[in-house]
């Protein structure tokens, strides 16, 4: 019998990770069963169990996925040059999760990891893993930001990247659960708090308006 490639195996595994994905975007990860995945997948149940044994282990691939997309997000951004405002790197951010959040869209799942999270060891320990990188990319920015003088020299930058770090999470649920918040609005408000750089990252005193880049 001729030997499976390695690209057929990535795929048979990536129609899995798609079709849970649309049943849980879709039902909700407690309301999905095995079942729904396979007939999602149009594959046995052998064919599936084959690659993940649970839905948590589904949760958990699709968890890290994604977060490996936003890591690769947020180090173009940190490196870019010059360095972006905070405003400017949210910006990029919340147009890349505005572009996710639709109705089969990655980012919904993640409210779900993490809920998932605090009462499943096993589930636990890569969303911690994740969300521990994705704090450490924001230390790398504050350290940016304080040789760029933007925070004074004696500035705890741990401090700082855990304040940091509840931006996105902060905007993935007010756009997922209340559904009322306006982009521009949050980007307002991250320039208000946050109004280092160029003066067109700033507000006008003028007119209290701000000037943010918004990339395409």
């Amino acid at each position: 019998m001729p030997r499976v490639s390695d690209e057929h195996l990535e795929r048979r595994r990536q129609q899995i990770l798609d079709a849970a994905r649309a049943c849980f975007v879709r039902k909700g990860f407690h309301q999905t069963s095995m079942q729904d995945v396979f007939t999602e997948s149009g594959l046995s149940a052998g064919a599936v169990y084959r690659y993940f044994k649970s839905k948590d282990e589904l949760v958990i691939a699709l968890a890290s996925t994604a977060a490996g997309d936003i890591r690769a997000q947020m180090t173009a951004v940190i490196h870019s040059d010059p360095l972006p405002t905070p405003a400017e790197l949210i910006a990029r951010m919340t147009k890349w999760i505005d572009a996710q959040s639709g109705p089969e869209g990655r980012i919904r799942l993640a409210p779900q990891a993490w809920s998932l999270a605090l009462v499943d060891e096993e589930a636990a320990e890569p969303v911690r893993r994740t969300m521990a990188g994705i704090r450490g990319m924001w230390h790398e920015y504050a350290e940016r930001m304080r040789a760029a003088g933007w925070l004074p020299p004696d500035a705890d930058v741990d401090a700082v990247a855990a304040a940091l770090f509840g931006l996105l999470p902060g905007y993935v649920l007010q756009h997922l659960l209340l559904g009322d918040l306006v982009r521009d609005q949050y980007l307002r408000g991250v320039n208000i708090l946050f109004p280092y750089g160029a003066p067109e990252g700033r507000i006008r005193p003028e007119t209290g308006a701000t000037a943010v880049a918004d990339p395409a």
